[in-house]
């Protein structure tokens, strides 16, 4: 997982409430076991639409989704995460997040950023025709116009994402620890390192 710690770009100005998991990406696609080429098939029901935001050169790669409350509801499906991480989305601001969405997207290195629906306004204007940074260390959101916006997030998560460590990662920062461990259980009882 990529560390995070300052998003800059263009932003998607999205806004829609109550955007489920299969709007993101259609239960057609779950089939695969792989994330690559997911990105293409994001929000397809909405790129089917005649000038959507998905299709709009101004925003293609764009770092940052905004979205309306609810964002993420439905199935519990990581591909969400996978395709919009896979489309180049490094995070989404919205007033509120389904549980699951919110950590499955942190799992996968997005940063899901709440914040009140007068913000989001703010934001979906701005994006419009500028760019919107997200500041991890100092939390906040920030426009080229001084609009500056505070956030909340778990330090926990906050302490992850900045360090690019998914739950494999966090293991393997105990290594020593844990090779410390399996040598002392291998002297102490062989039987368990038995090999089948």
């Amino acid at each position: 997982m990529d560390a995070i710690s300052r998003i800059e770009g263009h932003a998607y100005p999205f806004g829609r409430a109550n955007v489920d998991t299969d709007i993101i990406i259609p239960a057609v696609y779950l089939k695969t076991v792989t994330r690559d080429g997911l990105g293409r098939c994001a929000f397809e029901v909405i790129r089917a639409e005649p000038g959507n935001i998905f299709d709009d050169p101004r925003y293609r790669h764009a770092p940052i989704l905004i979205a309306g409350r609810n964002f993420g509801c439905g199935s519990s499906r990581e591909h969400a995460a996978w395709a919009m991480a896979d489309m180049g989305v490094k995070a989404v601001i919205a007033p509120s997040y389904s549980d699951i969405f919110a950590g499955n997207a942190f799992k996968n290195g997005i940063l899901a950023v709440v914040l009140p629906q007068d913000a989001i306004d703010r934001l979906m204007q701005v994006a419009q025709d500028s760019t919107i940074t997200i500041d991890l260390e100092t939390q906040s959101v920030t426009t080229p116009f001084q609009d500056r916006f505070a956030f909340e997030i778990d330090p926990f998560r906050k302490f992850c994402l900045l360090n690019g460590l998914d739950e494999i990662g966090l293991t393997l920062e105990d290594s020593a620890a844990i090779a410390v461990h399996e040598a002392r259980t291998r002297d102490q009882a062989p039987w368990l390192a038995h090999q089948y």
